[in-house]
């Protein structure tokens, strides 16, 4: 059997550069991602009567009466607000509101495509915190929930922890909420596969951003105990006594929490001693390679569980990670096996909570959708490189729908509440409706055919 041979660095990172390329010449090919359809009947004129004025004032009426009856009579209930103020835009940064668009773009139509959601990029002209919470609550009567996205830390928890208190809709930031979900899918399946018991072991988390910080939190709800988490930041390992510890609680209470919880053997000092007998390493930090060093991962413990989500370069290459003894690698990268992607999450479960009207998404229903993600890919067959579901096994949506939905109804935050095949069937149409109708538009010329990738490569360059 011949040896599979290992991509050069050269050539994975010019793989890395090519959708960029694409998508400066698709980009204003289409002048967007998305738009607004009709989803009624236009028989002929004399419908806009009905549509519109003068009949459109009796649902007015009926809704005045009963704001909850929107969800009835309009499409509020298939409705989501992406919302970003441009302070954090994937790996760019602070890069403004303007310049977030074609990512909450791209967020709305993997919400449509995936979970048949109508979502709305709405990018906002501030950073303050507050005035983010205020937009979202003059926002919520167009709404059944608001997807945070790419905003700064600290203050992305202190926006999401704010809107939940006051809206009366989902708020869900996926850079938090999403990623947790999809870590703890990945976590219990790779556990499995390695025959070690999660809330017996040991987890580092690399990285204290909004990723990690929110794993942590899912991870202990879920049941690992808070002591057996090690958490690392840029300067080294969170614990109680760190020489920043009283600047941590004013600047980032969330992370100083964290730091007083976890890490009950006091470890303390660089990175590299938060490795030393770990059964498993989620990186959510800097682009790699080299943020996570082959040397740091032969001191964990035997079948150890590496995750390195870093994008587009993950903290070490899958290949470097194997060879220091790890047993399961993930990356956050689609060429590589056991992608933890964000879009594995999200658009099922804000299908689920949208379709019994929902008030809020708590982590307990976050954790419904991750296990109902891990028994996806376990029911199809667990190994070292599968232990999450992929985008185009799209039966995962809808299933995760229900689990989030039924999650719902058993909180008591569902405003109507369905039978599991009611919930199974709805959500099934809405994803299939939405993928054959995206299919159709492009059958019927009606979405043009991008140009050749080999004209727009050979036209961009190096």
């Amino acid at each position: 059997m011949v040896a599979e041979k290992k991509p050069t660095v050269e050539e994975l990172l010019e793989k890395a550069k090519k959708p960029s390329k694409l998508a400066l010449a698709y980009h204003p090919f289409y002048e967007g991602k998305v738009q607004v359809m009709p989803k009624c009947a236009i028989r002929g004129f004399y419908d806009f009567a009905i549509w519109y004025t003068p009949g459109v004032a009796a649902p007015c009426r009926k809704i005045k009466e009963d704001p909850d009856l929107s969800f009835q009579y309009t499409n509020r209930w298939n409705y989501v607000a992406v919302v970003s103020d441009g302070t954090r835009v994937l790996g760019l940064g602070d890069i403004g509101p303007e310049a977030a668009m074609p990512v909450m773009e791209g967020k709305a139509l993997l919400f449509k495509y995936l979970g048949g959601v109508d979502a709305f990029p709405i990018c906002l002209k501030t950073k303050d915190p507050d005035e983010i919470v205020r937009a979202c609550e003059l926002l919520e009567p167009s709404f059944g929930g608001i997807n945070l996205e790419d905003i700064a830390k600290p203050k992305c928890f202190y926006v999401l922890e704010k809107a939940r208190e006051k809206l009366q809709i989902p708020v869900w930031h996926d850079d938090q909420q999403g990623t947790a979900t999809v870590i703890l899918a990945g976590l219990i399946n790779a556990f499995k596969v390695v025959g070690k018991n999660p809330k017996e072991s040991l987890i580092t988390l690399v990285g204290a951003g909004s990723a990690n910080v929110r794993t942590a939190y899912v991870l202990i709800r879920w049941g690992i105990p808070p002591g057996h988490i090690i958490m690392v930041d840029s300067k080294g390992i969170l614990h109680s006594s760190r020489e920043d510890i009283e600047k941590m609680k004013e600047e980032n209470p969330w992370k100083y929490d964290l730091a007083i919880k976890t890490n009950a053997e006091g470890r303390t000092g660089h990175i590299s001693e938060a490795f030393k007998g770990v059964d498993a390493v989620i990186g959510a930090s800097k682009p790699g390679p080299g943020t996570i060093k082959k040397e740091w991962i032969e001191t964990m413990a035997d079948n150890a569980i590496v995750f390195a989500c870093a994008n587009p370069i993950p903290e070490i290459w899958p290949w470097e990670a194997k060879e220091a003894g790890a047993k399961i690698v993930a990356t956050g990268r689609s060429d590589f096996e056991n992608q933890i992607n964000n879009s594995l999450g999200f658009p099922g479960i804000f299908r689920g909570v949208l379709d019994v009207r929902a008030k809020t998404i708590t982590d307990e229903m976050c954790i419904a959708a991750a296990e109902e993600l891990a028994k996806v890919a376990e029911e199809k067959g667990l190994s070292e490189t599968y232990i999450i579901p992929r985008m185009d096994e799209w039966e995962l949506y809808p299933r995760e729908a229900v689990a989030c939905a039924l999650k719902s109804i058993q909180d008591g935050v569902a405003r109507i509440k369905l039978s599991r095949q009611e919930l199974w069937e709805r959500a099934l149409t809405i994803i299939k409706n939405a993928r054959e109708s995206a299919q159709l538009l492009m059958r019927e010329g009606l979405i043009k055919q991008p140009p050749p990738e080999e004209e727009v490569l050979k036209s961009a360059g190096p």
